[in-house]
């Protein structure tokens, strides 16, 4: 039996999903909602605007412990992981041996047992799985199947979330506490995908539902489903994996460069340190850039990207329409000659050359919060 034939999983929060009359599509091997009633495009703008609430429960969530879990870790991936301090999460790479990204990741210290690591619902298996064999004997994986994962984004999340969570007050960007909330134990982290502020809420499966509807009794949040959640992060620039990033792609090619801490460059001890040394010395042969689509409709994942003389350069990996700019928005990948700012290029939409420009990204800016004002 193949994977596709499977029946598919649901998350704790599923029958929920239905009864706000949420449209359900197959992902990541999960049923889940790719809008509700008020459709993408409001959606998308409530969460801008006000506070949108995800069920992003389909991710993996582990728990990795031993007698040194952050060193240890540093086998795997890029970041400075031994001096992460608690209390805060990093973003990373986990890396193949020929410095590809097998997946992306969130890596924190909510607490002293060892790393909290949340990865992507369609890699995890495949994650566990690598984490467990690269580092057999230092590490302990225990899964958290028993958890749901919340998302709370948007201008309006922290004062809403911080009703059930005071504690969360005094977090700032990338901070991760465990913590009590909704009578029950919580972990949080002052994070998210969609470039606004929010939190992330890692809580016990049996407690998903009553959270979710205490959060949604409160009027300036409202469920927000799949579609919106991809044109949120493609606003915000940010990747996403099997799309924008796959097993080939370098973080130096994926423009994840930060990720790769200046002591891991210098101690080059990670997997693929040579080709991402070497491409951060010398370049690498493409990078990935952000498009703004100057005229006619967006272009999407598999576009053909032309240099103005009409030569292929490259090709678009995420594309659709801005909400927030009205405009086409894309990410794609082209040589380094052609992914300065203020580039003219054009994409190929329907067999028509369009023009487009390489932006800096984000389109839309960020939101986060970095600093608590008294």
């Amino acid at each position: 039996m193949s994977p596709t034939d499977l029946p598919l999983k649901i998350t704790p929060l599923h029958a929920a999903h239905i009864a706000a009359g949420a449209r359900m599509v197959a992902f990541a091997g999960y049923d889940m909602p790719v809008q509700y009633s008020d459709g993408v495009l409001k959606e998308h703008l409530w969460t801008r605007e006000h506070a949108g609430l995800f069920d992003v429960s389909h991710m993996g969530q582990a728990r990795l412990t031993g007698v040194s879990p952050l060193s240890a870790f540093e086998d795997v991936v890029p970041g400075d992981f031994i001096n992460l301090a608690p209390g805060r999460q990093k973003y990373s790479v986990l890396l193949n041996r020929t410095g590809g990204i097998i997946d992306d990741l969130m890596a924190g210290r909510p607490d002293e047992s060892g790393l909290f690591v949340v990865v992507n619902g369609a890699c995890k298996d495949n994650d566990f799985a690598v984490i467990d064999d690269e580092l057999a004997g230092q590490v302990v994986i225990t899964r958290l199947e028993d958890r749901a994962l919340l998302a709370l984004q948007g201008p309006e999340a922290a004062a809403v979330f911080q009703a059930h969570a005071p504690a969360a007050a005094s977090m700032v960007f990338m901070d991760i506490r465990a913590m009590a909330g909704f009578g029950t134990d919580l972990i949080v982290s002052r994070s998210g995908y969609t470039g606004e502020d929010g939190y992330e809420i890692s809580c016990p499966a049996d407690s998903a539902v009553h959270i979710w509807n205490a959060l949604l009794a409160d009027p300036r949040v409202r469920p927000i489903g799949l579609g919106a959640r991809d044109s949120l992060r493609l606003e915000a620039g940010l990747p996403l994996y099997g799309h924008d990033l796959d097993a080939t792609t370098s973080p130096v090619e994926g423009d994840l460069s930060f990720a790769i801490n200046r002591n891991r460059r210098q101690q080059r001890d990670f997997p693929g340190a040579a080709r991402i040394i070497r491409e951060l010395t010398d370049g690498p042969a493409r990078v990935r850039v952000a498009l703004k689509v100057l005229d006619g409709a967006p272009a999407r994942e598999g576009a053909e990207i032309h240099d103005e003389a009409g030569q292929r350069v490259g090709i678009v990996t995420s594309g659709g329409y801005s909400p927030c700019l009205k405009a086409g928005i894309a990410l794609g990948f082209v040589p380094p000659a052609q992914a300065t700012v203020g580039t003219a290029l054009k994409v190929i939409v329907r067999g028509k050359a369009q023009a487009c420009e390489v932006v800096k990204a984000p389109f839309v800016p960020h939101r986060y919060v970095r600093k608590i004002y008294e």
